[in-house]
């Protein structure tokens, strides 16, 4: 059985790998090992994400698709939940997460009938169902509330955008300065490699203009 772990962080400042060390943990409770990691940074709510597209074209039938929950896998609206869910049925992968204790089931093979496997396979399938339709429709009340939250807030002039989080912008120059890596300056700060390379390339830009402006 060769399982395949993603992991997802909706952006660039929450740690994607944060969950790393609860799968492993969850896999050895369970007497199997996680054999890949694929971990990125990518709203729920497209289809369009390169490490889950990457594990889908590695994938092989029988292989278990592990993730700490549902809700890291999908927050697709349902046609684009079937489009997936009919790609991961195409590969023959079979989900396993770990706030679906039904779906546990698929690491600890009992020696069951035919007729018993199916069914317990239809019982996890439609559960999967039930908790992908939840995590979409939580995404949509999160939304609809900050939304809210937005018009209340500029009504009584109090809304300000979202600010830049200068104290960490701070520190990861810093750590840039020292001659840290980004992948360093990233698990030294606790935030994603994106977030790095992102100051980095605004900075890079940051000191291009000023010479174009010395230069003028």
């Amino acid at each position: 059985m060769f399982i395949r772990a993603y992991l997802r962080a909706s952006t660039d400042d929450q740690d994607a790998n944060r969950a790393r060390k609860t799968l492993q943990s969850f896999a050895a409770d369970q007497g199997v090992r996680i054999a890949a990691f694929y971990i990125e940074n990518a709203s729920g709510t497209t289809v369009d994400r390169s490490e889950l597209l990457r594990l889908l074209a590695d994938a092989s039938p029988g292989d278990v698709l592990l993730v700490e929950s549902v809700d890291r896998l999908t927050r697709l609206p349902r046609p684009a939940w079937e489009q997936l869910r009919n790609q991961i049925a195409a590969v023959g992968l079979q989900v396993v997460a770990l706030d679906l204790p039904i779906t546990h089931a698929v690491l600890k093979p009992t020696g069951e009938d035919g007729i018993q496997e199916w069914m317990l396979k239809a019982i996890s399938q439609m559960f999967l169902e039930f908790m992908a339709t939840f995590a979409r429709k939580d995404y949509d009340t999160r939304r609809e509330r900050q939304i809210q939250g937005i018009e209340k807030a500029k009504s009584t002039g109090l809304y300000r955008g979202r600010q830049t989080d200068q104290e960490q912008r701070r520190r990861i120059q810093e750590c840039l300065a020292k001659g840290f890596s980004v992948r360093k300056t990233a698990d030294l700060l606790s935030c994603s490699t994106s977030t790095v390379s992102r100051f980095k390339r605004e900075a890079a830009a940051l000191m291009q203009s000023d010479d174009q402006l010395f230069i003028l």
